[in-house]
């Protein structure tokens, strides 16, 4: 391997050119990891029940939804449509209300993904505490 001092000039200074170059980009060949998102919160589900069988959509209120927040009922993911990062509607199908009892609500605000020279970064998913839901 030669050494600095045998290159030629030009190629000397372009080696240390891009040298300053990738310091000065902060380039790091460490990837850092994601972090915490914002939490997502649930204050009220309109309508708060509904009888069995029917399929209706539920409206979420509630803070800091993301724009591709996903309503989770009963633990599946629902067809959700953003209104505002303070309210959600989701289609509930007949099939998910087929049974009397309680289901659980929750929002999930989705990971996203860094914005770094190589992807590092970005945010976790995060998911809402479980609001209750009557089904009649």
């Amino acid at each position: 391997m030669k050494s600095l001092q045998t290159l030629n000039p030009a190629k000397t200074t372009l080696l240390l050119a891009l040298i300053a170059l990738t310091v000065a980009c902060g380039y790091s060949s460490k990837t850092m990891a994601p972090v915490a998102g914002a939490i997502p919160s649930i204050t009220q589900l309109a309508p708060n029940s509904a009888n069995a069988g029917a399929a209706f959509v539920l409206t979420v209120d509630g803070s800091k939804f993301a724009s591709k927040a996903v309503v989770n009922f009963n633990g599946t993911a629902e067809t959700t449509t953003f209104v505002s990062a303070n309210q959600l509607t989701a289609s509930i199908p007949a099939s998910a209300v087929a049974t009397a009892g309680n289901a659980t609500v929750t929002v999930t605000n989705p990971a996203t993904q860094g914005t770094g020279l190589y992807g590092s970064g970005g945010t976790l998913a995060e998911t809402s505490s479980p609001m209750n839901f009557t089904i009649n």
